[in-house]
């Protein structure tokens, strides 16, 4: 323990000394009488300057910073002006030794200043307390405590010296009555304090100073003159003993350790208050009677006040209580982003309703949600899910529950009629026809509908809604369908072909095969175009357009895609090795926008390009869904590869709602006219308005791509009539089973070698 730790156990036995010694003399003063009395003066004065020399040292040594250094500076004065006053009492008493003087001015003075010290040091004290309405109930509560204490302290002791006129002086009175102000004041300051830089026992042992004075006032008041001696001689010096062990406590501690408020105090302080006041309703009334029973009746208004705050208090607690139950339990049941119902609310709701009678349920789910999440960020997708909600609410019907499971899959209750399923399934799909949120976007949506009657198991009637949901997805976008039975075979048939999706990657049952691009004019083949396909062990060769869903839903269409990059690439180098670098212009594996929302697709292609040795310029990369093409990853990613010089398609050119403005972005090389305006147009009668119109499609294409400086491609060529009408509108390449189907990469092979015959010669 070092010297400073020390130092505060030390100030605190040598006040205490001071006040055993003090005792001592008076009992041997009292059994015989000698000496003067006014050695009983010595003592306050003595342990007042030890005490203050415990404050000096403490803020000398012990770090306090801002509010407790100030607390402890006024007490320092408070002290200093204590021991100085009673000093001059004592050397009062000495001068005349017969009697005991009364209180100078000359000690009075300085008393009462180091008094009003101390109470102003406990009235700066902070109380912790940050709003306004805490502290209004506080400062009631004080107020009851401060008159309730004050009534039991003045009736007993001040009252009687005040009446008993002449006996005392002024001077010692309103000192008295100052320690009575300290001694309360302090109790009902420290029961409120809830924390902070001055320790809260040493800020109650502060107070209790003050109730020495209530001691020295009953033995005045009940002994007289007598009570002096023993008055100065063994209760004042107990002062000093408190403001050292004061001292002390704050020293052990920097800060006051976290309490609670001491609401107990007011209901102490309106029993004491009564105590005086049966103590003057037998007798004839004084004016301090009187004073006892106003101040009653004050603390009587004022515990009428703080009840009623207090009534009102509890009843916004009660109320906040309630709305915090409310907003728990909502939140327990809702949806936090849109509002609705949630999975849980969902199926409690659908467990009662069939419970009762039928039920029919439709399930939700947005069309390619995740590449607008992906492209236009989650900020945006949150808006729109949120206007996908309003839309359900006014769409579905007031006996409606609409509710969102999870994601983009919401689910809507109905209780009416079985056919109102369709109804409300149509009126949602009509209004998604129009751009939703603040964005102005344009969604779809799949809606299965399923219907039970009472008694179905929850978990039966959700999963036929499902699979309805699942094959409203299967037909396209924006459809809804029915569950009936039977239905559930082809879906998990389409769920199980996902499954086997990664087994038949791991072992290599896709191939690549290659449909050539040719002049129409020479039949010349200009490149190809690569595309995957998967010889299944059981089943076969499965069509493209069945697993391709697959792999876009399970995300499998990334691997795949990279297995068919890395395939053309090596394939299209071979050929160039093979027969020139003149044989093909350009190699194009399809892109799908999920792969180019793939952070990493971009080092794919370098990887394919730097393993392969195949020029980039040779490269052509087919983009489809073309109404996916945007967001930012996905435009990074384009203009990367466009500096890499790979060169990009814009596949099926004319059906996309934004094919046209995808120009002006897009750095597109090449546009293929899509099948559709193919189709037929060898057909047409000259002159007719169908032939016009779809010549005037195909025409408008060409010009464009001319005024673009862009290659074009005619998709789904079937035969000579239409490669003729190609030509004339001005086409030089096409694709199509008219010129040559999908092969494998050995029969490309045959194709070059025969046209590389017919080239040797020339």
């Amino acid at each position: 323990m070092t010297a400073e730790r020390r130092a505060p156990l030390r100030h605190v036995v040598v006040t205490a000394a001071i006040a055993v010694l003090a005792t001592l003399w008076y009992f041997v003063w009292l059994a015989t009488g000698a000496g003067p009395a006014a050695v009983s003066y010595l003592a306050l004065p003595l342990g007042a300057a030890a005490t203050a020399v415990a404050v000096l040292d403490l803020l000398r040594h012990a770090g306090l910073g801002g509010a407790a250094r100030g607390f402890w500076r006024l007490m320092l004065v408070a002290f200093g002006c204590l021991s100085a006053g009673y000093t001059v009492l004592a050397v009062a008493g000495f001068r005349d030794t017969s009697t005991l003087p009364p209180m100078p001015i000359a000690a009075a003075v300085p008393a009462g200043i180091g008094f009003l010290a101390a109470m102003w040091a406990m009235a700066r004290v902070p109380l912790g307390v940050a709003s306004a309405g805490e502290r209004w109930r506080q400062w009631l509560d004080r107020s009851i405590a401060f008159l309730g204490c004050g009534t039991v302290l003045f009736h007993f002791g001040l009252a009687p010296m005040i009446t008993n006129t002449g006996q005392w002086s002024a001077q010692t009175i309103v000192l008295l009555g100052m320690s009575f102000a300290l001694a309360v004041g302090g109790i009902t300051k420290v029961a409120y304090i809830r924390g902070g830089p001055i320790d809260r026992s040493a800020l109650r042992l502060v107070g209790l100073t003050g109730l020495v004075g209530a001691a020295v006032a009953l033995l005045l008041v009940l002994g007289g003159d007598p009570g002096s001696v023993p008055a100065q001689a063994v209760v004042m010096p107990l002062a000093p003993v408190l403001g050292a062990l004061a001292v002390r406590q704050q020293w052990r501690r920097a800060t006051a350790r976290p309490g609670r408020a001491g609401n107990w105090l007011p209901y102490l302080a309106v029993v004491a208050v009564d105590v005086p006041l049966i103590a003057v309703i037998p007798g004839e009334l004084t004016w301090s009677d009187k004073l006892v029973i106003v101040s009653s009746v004050l603390v009587t208004g004022l515990v009428t006040v703080r009840q009623f705050v207090a009534f009102r208090e509890n009843a916004r607690l009660l109320a906040d209580k309630r709305a915090s139950q409310r907003h728990l339990e909502h939140e327990a049941t809702h949806d936090g982003l849109t509002g609705l119902a949630n999975r849980a609310l969902f199926q409690q709701r659908l467990g009662g309703r069939l419970e009762q009678g039928d039920a029919t349920v439709l399930l939700v789910d947005l069309d390619d949600f995740k590449t607008i999440n992906d492209s236009l960020g989650h900020d945006v997708g949150d808006h729109l899910l949120i206007a996908v909600a309003d839309v359900l609410r006014a769409r579905s019907g007031p006996d409606a529950l609409p509710a969102r499971l999870g994601g983009d899959e919401f689910a809507v209750l109905l209780t009416g009629p079985t056919t109102l399923g369709e109804t409300v399934a149509q009126r949602i799909l009509d209004a998604f026809a129009a751009p939703l949120s603040d964005h102005r976007l344009l969604v779809h949506a799949s809606v299965g509908i399923a219907t039970a009657p009472a008694g179905t198991a929850l978990g039966h009637l959700l999963r036929d809604a499902d699979v309805a949901m699942y094959a409203a997805k299967q037909r396209g976008k924006a459809n809804w369908v029915r569950y009936h039975d039977g239905m559930a075979r082809p879906v998990a048939g389409h769920a199980q072909l996902g499954g086997e999706l990664r087994r038949a990657l791991d072992a290599g049952e896709f191939t690549v095969h290659y449909q050539p691009i040719m002049a129409l004019r020479t039949g010349r083949i200009i490149g190809v175009e690569a595309l995957a396909r998967w010889q299944h062990p059981t089943r076969g060769m499965i069509p493209p357009a069945e697993f391709i869903p697959a792999a876009e839903s399970t995300g499998l269409i990334v691997p795949l895609g990279r297995l068919v990059l890395r395939e053309a690439c090596h394939q299209a180098a071979r050929w160039l090795a093979e027969f020139g670098s003149d044989a093909l212009q350009k190699f194009g594996p399809n892109v799908s926008a999920r792969q180019l929302h793939d952070p990493d697709f971009v080092a794919d292609v370098e990887a394919a390009l730097a393993d392969s040795g195949l020029p980039a310029d040779r490269l052509v990369l087919e983009l489809t869904e073309s109404s996916a093409l945007r967001g930012q990853q996905v435009s990074r990613a384009l203009y990367q590869l466009h500096g890499l010089g790979v060169r990009l398609a814009l596949d099926d050119f004319g059906t996309g709602e934004s094919s046209l403005s995808l120009l002006r972005s897009f750095p597109a090389a090449i546009i293929k006219l899509d099948k559709s305006f193919v189709d037929g147009i060898e057909l047409d009668a000259p002159g007719s308005p169908e032939a016009d119109a779809r010549q005037a499609v195909a025409r408008a294409v060409m010009q464009l791509a001319l005024a673009l400086g862009l290659e074009t491609v005619a998709e789904g060529v079937e035969n000579r009539e239409q490669a003729d009408r190609l030509v004339e509108l001005g086409y030089a390449l096409g694709q199509g089973y008219h010129l040559a189907r999908p092969m494998p990469a050995d029969g490309v092979t045959r194709l070059l070698a025969a046209q590389h015959r017919l080239v040797a010669p020339a």
